[in-house]
């Protein structure tokens, strides 16, 4: 360990983005070459680790806090279940029971590393997986119980397992609730900003597609709500595509960042079990394709024979860092906040134009609303 912080020191200007998986597989990028900072020394918290070794209808049980049966996660230490007060307090499974499908997955790609380094037995992962199964089509059907008083999906769907398959009780073997649910918000979050992007690219294609119908028409261009200088319909529409392209490219960069697994970090400091961290990446999907330039002389297609690709696991290269981090959620927000001031901006020129001062546009009443008090009124 005194060597690894000896040899940190050297590297202290390790505070960039950059991370590497492996030094033998990938360069170093542009970022880690300005940092001053060799592929080697970035993979020597990964080696210190490996030292270290669509909504569903919820069913709440009326809570047993007071049980003398203490909860899975208080088992062994305690001798009863914590007070009423405190279990409604530290309770999440009302609001994150929406991370139940990235939770199984999450379990089933652990129970599959487990199986090959010989924790589980083939029949038992078997058991396992069949068994998570079954909980999805329940919890799919609105018919799986929550209980709060197991506090969050993660022990909900782990006892209930358990109770059962028996195997059940080894899937939590080298992991800890801290790697899980950094797992979890990870592939919840990454699934989210696909489908943002999908519909962001959605709204480029309708606002290109309007432009374009009606590529002649001239509207008052206006600052300061004054009339300025005549403009095109379409090139102030496309004003709105630059600001979404913008909004893409944050959030693919973001996503970036969201694109790592965190497994196997346990709940500070990893596991001493021979886990396989990048089996489960793999399964999980955190990988990106990284591209060779090698020559391939003698090949008439040598140009594109050349372009090989392989992919690269992205993994997290300190436990400590990779179960306590949240940045990727903070940008996550900021990038939103950002296209919600977009789509404002979008809106309050639509307002503006369906108004009687304007009257650009007109809104089809199926998009409006009215009023009680003034039947003039058309909102949209």
């Amino acid at each position: 360990m005194r060597r690894l912080i000896e040899r940190a020191r050297e590297v202290h200007r390790i505070g960039g983005g950059a991370r590497a998986n492996t030094a033998k597989t990938r360069p170093p990028t542009a970022r880690q070459r300005e940092l001053s900072l060799s592929p080697q020394a970035l993979s020597l918290s990964s080696k210190c680790l490996n030292q270290c070794n669509h909504r569903a209808h919820l069913r709440f049980n009326e809570p047993e806090f007071m049980s003398k049966k203490s909860p899975v996660s208080r088992s062994g230490r305690f001798e009863s279940g914590p007070a009423a007060d405190v279990a409604q307090f530290t309770e999440s499974i009302s609001f994150d029971w929406r991370l139940w499908r990235h939770d199984i997955q999450g379990s089933i790609a652990h129970a599959t590393m487990l199986q090959k380094i010989g924790v589980l037995k083939k029949n038992e992962l078997s058991a396992i997986v069949k068994g998570l199964n079954q909980i999805a089509k329940e919890i799919s059907a609105g018919k799986f119980k929550w209980k709060p008083e197991l506090e969050d999906v993660h022990m909900n769907i782990e006892a209930e397992l358990t109770r059962r398959v028996p195997a059940g009780a080894k899937l939590h073997t080298a992991r800890s609730r801290n790697d899980q649910i950094a797992l979890d918000m990870r592939l919840w979050l990454r699934d989210e900003i696909i489908s943002l992007l999908g519909e962001i690219a959605d709204l480029q294609r309708a606002l290109v597609s309007l432009g374009e119908k009606n590529a002649e028409v001239l509207i008052p261009g206006y600052t300061h709500l004054q009339r300025a200088q005549p403009v095109y319909l379409a090139h102030h529409l496309l004003a709105y595509v630059e600001m979404l392209e913008r909004d893409n490219e944050r959030l693919w960069d973001c996503h970036s960042r969201v694109n790592i697994c965190p497994l196997g970090s346990g709940a500070i400091a990893g596991s001493t079990l021979p886990i396989d961290r990048e089996l489960v990446a793999k399964l999980l999907g955190f990988t990106e394709q990284i591209f060779s330039t090698e020559a391939n002389k003698g090949n008439k297609e040598s140009l594109l024979s050349s372009l090989s690709s392989v992919k690269n696991v992205l993994l997290s290269q300190n436990s400590m860092d990779a179960v306590s981090d949240r940045d990727f959620a903070v940008e996550f927000c900021a990038a939103a906040a950002l296209l919600a001031v977009h789509f404002s901006r979008l809106a309050e020129d639509l307002i503006l134009w369906a108004s009687a001062e304007f009257n650009f546009i007109k809104i089809a009443d199926a998009y409006t609303t009215g009023s009680s008090l003034m039947p003039q009124k058309k909102n949209p």
